[in-house]
């Protein structure tokens, strides 16, 4: 049992062990990054607002904006102890987590977020379930390019996690599906919180598509070997979504400083519900199937390598 505790361990870099202990050690590190991450986020954030005299416990509080944008760039705290994990612990080069220099693959990513959510928007503008109200009068560009910022480093940081220090970790240790799976679970599980209060057919969809496109991050990051092009459309899917968009994002309302005013058309199964378009079986269908082509392509990859 000393043993088995000891292989397990998050805190230590042995890898002599058998596939399934294995994956369960990447996600007990994936769950150590992540929670320590956020815990020093949380203290560096409440440190800011005592600082700018904001008493918290009292229910005093930046604005929404002020807040969002607290919330996105306290994420760089969750990258750079995933970044530390990997180098002090796991003893790794970066590039082995697919930080490599070819960041270029970031704006690839970026294209293929604003084309993906560019579908699925109009997929679902199609049924009526979401509508376009027009313009949004008011809206600061400086606002949106630092909203912009904070989703570069929220989605990154996901994908320095996700992809990072669970896919890249496990992609030779252990079959590559397995692997893939391994890391989905990781990437569903900060997005349960706001899913799991949902109804239960927005429950089953939002999961879906979550898992597909986890499996699209997964894809690109073997396809491209690096972990930008899942960083770039990460990113910028969601910046798009919540700023350009003003449709809700993972369960959470879209930026009151949106570029654009679409708004649902009810709730169904359609447009996603309260939890938004991540929700929606249209999405799931459109993303499954660009998650086909880019797997196929992932696939050839490693045929060619092999």
């Amino acid at each position: 049992m000393k043993g088995i505790i000891k292989n397990l361990s998050p805190f230590n870099n042995k890898t002599d062990m058998s596939a399934a202990m294995l994956l369960v050690k990447k996600l007990l590190a994936f769950f150590l990054c992540y929670w320590a991450g956020l815990l020093i986020a949380e203290g560096v954030v409440i440190g800011v607002m005592f600082a700018c005299g904001k008493n918290f416990m009292q229910g005093e509080m930046f604005s929404d904006t002020v807040m969002d944008l607290l919330k996105y760039y306290g994420m760089i705290v969750v990258l750079w102890v995933s970044v530390l994990y990997w180098k002090l612990t796991e003893k790794r080069k970066l590039s082995e987590m697919g930080v490599t220099k070819h960041i270029g693959g970031w704006f690839v990513g970026a294209l293929i977020g604003v084309g993906l959510l560019t579908v699925c928007a109009a997929a679902i503008m199609l049924t009526g379930s979401i509508r376009f109200e027009g313009l949004s009068k008011g809206t600061s560009t400086a606002t949106l390019a630092l909203m912009l910022g904070g989703f570069i480093i929220q989605g990154a940081t996901e994908e320095f996690l996700c992809r990072g220090l669970v896919l890249c970790s496990l992609r030779d240790r252990v079959p590559l599906p397995a692997a893939i799976a391994a890391s989905t679970l990781a990437f569903v599980y900060p997005h349960w919180s706001t899913l799991r209060d949902s109804e239960p057919k927005y429950i089953f969809s939002g999961v879906l598509c979550l898992a597909v496109i986890s499996c699209v991050f997964s894809f690109l990051t073997l396809r491209t070997g690096s972990i930008w092009a899942a960083c770039g459309l990460h990113s910028i899917w969601n910046f798009c979504l919540c700023c350009v968009l003003g449709l809700n994002l993972s369960g959470s309302e879209g930026a009151s400083a949106a570029f654009i005013d679409m708004r649902s058309v009810g709730e169904n199964l359609l447009n996603g519900g309260a939890y938004g378009i991540e929700a929606s079986i249209i999405s799931d269908i459109i993303i499954a199937v660009f998650a086909a082509v880019t797997g196929y392509m992932a696939l050839c990859k490693n045929k060619e390598e092999a």
